[in-house]
């Protein structure tokens, strides 16, 4: 009857753990939010018949980041 709180607590602190890692895993890439903030239905559509990123490589060549891109820097 002792070991059962004790158990509890270990469950509740291994599930918490496994939380913070599925929720970091979860966290949308802040380019897969840029999309997804200023994408138009036809874009949408796209991301739901070829997949993230398919959608987004065509997104990039319609309309060109204003922002530096990475790989052009280095």
């Amino acid at each position: 009857m002792v070991l059962f709180p004790i158990a509890l607590m270990l469950f509740a602190l291994v599930m918490e753990r496994v939380e913070n890692r599925l929720r970091k895993l979860l966290e949308p890439d802040p380019e897969v939010q840029q999309y997804l903030d200023r994408a138009t239905n036809a874009e949408v559509s796209d991301l739901t018949k070829l997949g993230v990123p398919a959608a987004a490589a065509r997104a990039r060549r319609r309309s060109p980041a204003k922002g530096l891109d990475v790989a052009q820097a280095s």
